[in-house]
């Protein structure tokens, strides 16, 4: 099952509960990925969250079901999701600008937001740069480590990072870089988890540079096999358009090693790059 096959069941779950509980969890299982990377391919492919998606689809079908006389305002309310007829009828009436109670007397139109279908689209107008990099012995980084609940990971990362600029953590892993170059591999990184598609509820969240040297006190050392890349600049256009447009037809699938998100230095043309370790198909 390819990575279309897997979002398509995960849509599918989602449709198949609009009037009932939809646990993000399993829609990311459905996908074979964590919640944290589910909700982010998710926003990168639609443009919207997860979450806005479900709103929209939600409210969607509450209209077609007043416009059928299909319940009360109240027994659709609570069908969807709405702990009170207040709460839903501010929501109706911020999507579709009429509230529930006019659905029937009113010529206003109303909005109808479709089920999101996922499709390998070729785009030949912008380019995707990218390059191939080949690590062929282990990487040893040297850093500090951090527990991440997986649905909260968008938030409390970049805390982390800032809290690792604040306190000198961050200005101590720069002072400990390039001390003896081996790779590319050579500024800051964020490395989460330990493997591409992150499946547990809480993972790790290693922030540290490449070292070789004695590692310095209150810190611990993670290594990473040899392994190949697909590397890309922009951290977050990368993985806007990884999914959608690279991964499907570049011959090649995710291996079973974390992401890299690598932060370059001043100097540099590119401030931040994505590392995919990647395997042949």
């Amino acid at each position: 099952m390819d990575w279309l096959e897997r979002f398509t069941a995960s849509i599918d779950y989602i449709e198949n509960n609009l009037d009932g509980e939809i646990e993000y969890t399993v829609a990311a299982q459905k996908a074979c990925c964590s919640e944290f990377h589910f909700s982010r391919i998710f926003s990168s492919l639609t443009g919207v969250t997860l979450s806005e998606y479900i709103r929209r689809r939600r409210l969607t079908k509450a209209s077609f079901d007043l416009q059928m006389d299909m319940g009360k305002v109240i027994d659709i309310a609570l069908k969807y999701g709405y702990e009170s007829p207040d709460a839903f009828a501010r929501a109706f009436k911020k999507l579709h600008g009429i509230p529930p109670s006019a659905v029937k007397d009113s010529n206003s139109p109303l909005k109808a937001y479709p089920r999101i279908s996922f499709q390998i689209i070729i785009k030949g107008d912008v380019e995707m740069e990218y390059r191939i990099e080949n690590i062929d012995f282990e990487v040893r980084f040297v850093g500090k480590s951090y527990p991440v609940k997986t649905a909260k990971a968008f938030r409390i990362i970049p805390e982390l990072r800032r809290k690792a600029n604040h306190d000198g953590l961050q200005q101590k892993l720069v002072d400990m870089s390039w001390e003896n170059p081996k790779c590319k591999l050579e500024s800051l990184v964020g490395i989460c988890g330990k493997e591409a598609a992150i499946m547990d509820e809480q993972f790790d969240y290693f922030m540290g540079v490449r070292y070789d040297s004695e590692i310095p006190e209150t810190m611990e050392e993670l290594t990473i096999p040899p392994c190949t890349y697909a590397v890309f600049p922009n951290v977050v256009n990368a993985w806007k358009r990884l999914y959608s447009e690279w991964l499907p037809t570049s011959g090649y699938e995710l291996a079973n090693q974390p992401c890299i998100e690598h932060y370059l230095g001043p100097g540099h043309k590119v401030k931040h790059e994505l590392w995919v370790p990647i395997v042949d198909k």
